[in-house]
């Protein structure tokens, strides 16, 4: 006779979909919505350093300029408001 199979519990599923959002003050949806819009600026700043590795003069900072940014909206969004 084979083992019986015992059904896994949902909340570890779910808490890989759930726990870091909420560890950052987001639910799901909106974890995703930044997390894609951080995703697709990147893959621009990439595509503008490859670009400007082939030809220097086009895109000087484009790059650079999109990591600043990025940073500070990240900072800001780690930084508690009125500061720690």
């Amino acid at each position: 006779m084979g083992r019986q199979r015992t059904a896994t519990p949902a909340r570890p599923i779910l808490g890989a979909f759930t726990d870091h959002p909420a560890s950052v003050g987001e639910t799901y949806a909106e974890h995703m919505g930044v997390a894609l819009s951080f995703g697709a600026r990147l893959l621009g700043a990439g595509c503008a350093a490859i670009v400007h590795a082939l030809v220097p003069a086009l895109f000087q900072t484009a790059a650079s300029d999109a990591v600043r940014t990025m940073h500070a909206e990240l900072e800001s969004r780690l930084d508690p408001p009125g500061g720690a």
